[in-house]
């Protein structure tokens, strides 16, 4: 049974820096060859994609965090993370991590690609 487990929200004034982790355990396969992405959902709005990443490790981002946040993995942990640096308030969600079905696929940013869900982290940033 996969299980991804999210963690490292908190609150912070704009302009600070966040670090999210998601841990997975349970995959058929080995981690690394299952596309990862994050989420992130604000109250009364859509869940919409933050960032991914392949299984070739090739990164994906919304436009409204390039250049702030970067997404990695480390495969030997089983564990995806995202650094969030010049956080703004617009930014204040809940953050899901989320992983593929398919093994050896590119990441994407469409929430109905993706099959296992973190249960979420809330960032909130204060102005």
């Amino acid at each position: 049974q996969v299980q991804l487990v999210d963690a490292g929200g908190g609150s912070v004034q704009a302009g600070g820096s966040l670090r999210l982790s998601c841990a997975a355990s349970g995959f058929t396969y080995m981690y690394s060859t299952y596309a990862m992405g994050w989420f992130r959902q604000a109250p009364g709005n859509q869940r919409e994609g933050v960032a991914s990443i392949g299984s070739d490790g090739s990164t994906t981002y919304a436009e409204s965090v390039k250049g702030r946040f970067a997404i990695s993995r480390d495969n030997a942990k089983n564990t995806l993370y995202l650094q969030m640096n010049s956080l703004k308030p617009e930014d204040t969600a809940m953050y899901y991590c989320a992983a593929k079905a398919l093994i050896f696929s590119g990441g994407s940013l469409a929430v109905n690609d993706y099959h296992y869900w973190g249960q979420g982290t809330q960032v909130t940033v204060s102005s």
